[in-house]
């Protein structure tokens, strides 16, 4: 017994005297995976804007009166679509399946998505392209990791990385589009999904430059907020306070989805009867209140110069929360993050104009982080991404905000799929 003993500790003393041995073929190989996944995912995103931007420049010849009609056939084709080909889902969907079905995504709904989106985005719904955009990348992440017959963590760190570039290439922050792919899971074990963090900054990073050198993609914020100058300690008190604001209105949307949803639901009607009926709503808001249309990604500028009143603010608010919402409950295809960062937008310019003293850029800021991070659940990268987008370089600020609104969010998510399941 002991000559056996001492044989085992002789062999575990040779194996701890071994050299470490590094293979750079297999990380290589692994990176150049994640490389070639990221500049797959920024040609479709840039495919994607290309068609989004001539196909919304088509439609938006058509203005006043015209828009109700346009609307209208808009949706009844995109339900159409999903009808016939088949239903890509939303948002719920691919957290569901990323945490529950094995990081799997389906591409073979990704032409309905397409279509879909297209049609709903480019005439003016106010849902934007970002969610499309994930699924399609990240389910071409799946399809991948397959090709390789890749199982496991490694394939849904391939997932999680393709909607990593997906939603980079929209935003221009690699860092916030990685952080957002892991953070949208919200999972108490998010522990678990540490190796797809790399997976996702390469991909991203890829991703970014190939979008970038398709749609001729500058750096720099691309909504025009005056520079923020660091006041004092309250300033962080502030923050706080508009984020509370911020937050209220988070669930303000959440209860004016809820009570679309019931509408829509109350009875069993088509998919493109509910799309053709949320069509014709959304024109009809369009026709009044022209700036509530499209997802706002160029419409927060068109805000941010105007010089709107307070009494047409409240109006842009309210029917903005209820386009969302419609767009959302109505079977209409899109992403409602940078739709909320306008409510926010908004939000802040009501505050301001309230109380002219306060900083205008703070309040905007830290509106736009507390709606987000409280529908969301992603306070990390709410901050990062909007840092980016609006330019503000203090994070600390937009930081409060966000774990604010993240904090005061409702008990029950507003993305079903986040629910821990027993």
């Amino acid at each position: 017994m002991k000559l056996k003993r001492r044989r085992k500790l002789v062999t575990y003393l040779n194996i701890l005297d071994q050299p470490v041995r590094f293979n750079p073929f297999v990380f290589s190989r692994t990176f150049l995976l994640w490389a070639i996944l990221g500049l797959i995912g920024g040609i479709i995103a840039g495919i994607y804007w290309i068609g989004l931007e001539f196909l919304t420049h088509q439609l938006a010849f058509f203005n006043g009166w015209q828009v109700i009609p346009v609307m209208a056939i808009c949706g009844l084709l995109a339900g159409l679509v999903i009808h016939f080909i088949g239903d890509p889902g939303e948002i719920h969907l691919i957290v569901n399946n990323i945490r529950f079905n094995k990081g799997k995504l389906d591409p073979k709904n990704n032409p309905s998505m397409v279509l879909s989106s297209l049609l709903c985005v480019a005439s003016g719904g106010s849902l934007g392209p970002e969610a499309p955009l994930v699924q399609v990348t990240g389910s071409t992440g799946t399809w991948l990791g397959k090709l390789l017959r890749l199982k496991g963590e490694e394939l849904r760190s391939l997932s999680i990385a393709g909607m990593a570039s997906g939603f980079t290439a929209l935003f221009g922050a690699p860092l916030g589009g990685s952080l957002f792919s892991l953070e949208i899971l919200h999972h108490k074990h998010a522990v678990e999904y540490y190796k797809a963090i790399i997976p996702a900054f390469v991909a991203s990073c890829f991703s970014y430059l190939v979008f970038a050198l398709i749609i001729h993609l500058g750096l720099g914020p691309i909504w025009d907020l005056s520079a923020y100058e660091y006041s004092g300690i309250f300033d962080f008190g502030y923050a706080v306070l508009f984020a509370v604001v911020g937050a209220t209105f988070g669930w303000a949307f959440i209860f004016c989805t809820k009570f679309f949803k019931s509408l829509f639901e109350k009875k069993p009607i088509p998919i493109y009867f509910k799309t053709l009926i949320g069509g014709i709503l959304l024109g009809v808001i369009a026709f009044y209140f022209p700036i509530t249309r499209y997802f706002g990604h160029h419409e927060i500028n068109e805000l941010l110069s105007g010089n709107f009143p307070l009494t047409l603010l409240f109006a842009i608010l309210i029917f903005k929360i209820i386009a969302i919402s419609i767009t959302v409950t109505s079977g209409w295809r899109g992403g409602f993050i940078i739709p909320l960062f306008f409510v926010g937008a908004t939000l802040g310019l009501i505050i301001h104009q309230l109380f002219p003293v306060i900083n205008l850029t703070l309040a905007i800021v830290s509106c736009m982080a507390a709606i987000n991070a409280c529908v969301t659940r992603t306070p990390m990268s709410t901050t990062i991404l909007l840092a980016t987008l609006t330019g503000f370089g203090h994070f600390i600020p937009i930081l409060f905000a966000s774990l604010t609104g993240y904090f005061l969010a409702p008990r029950i998510p507003f993305i079903g799929s986040q629910m821990e399941k027993e």
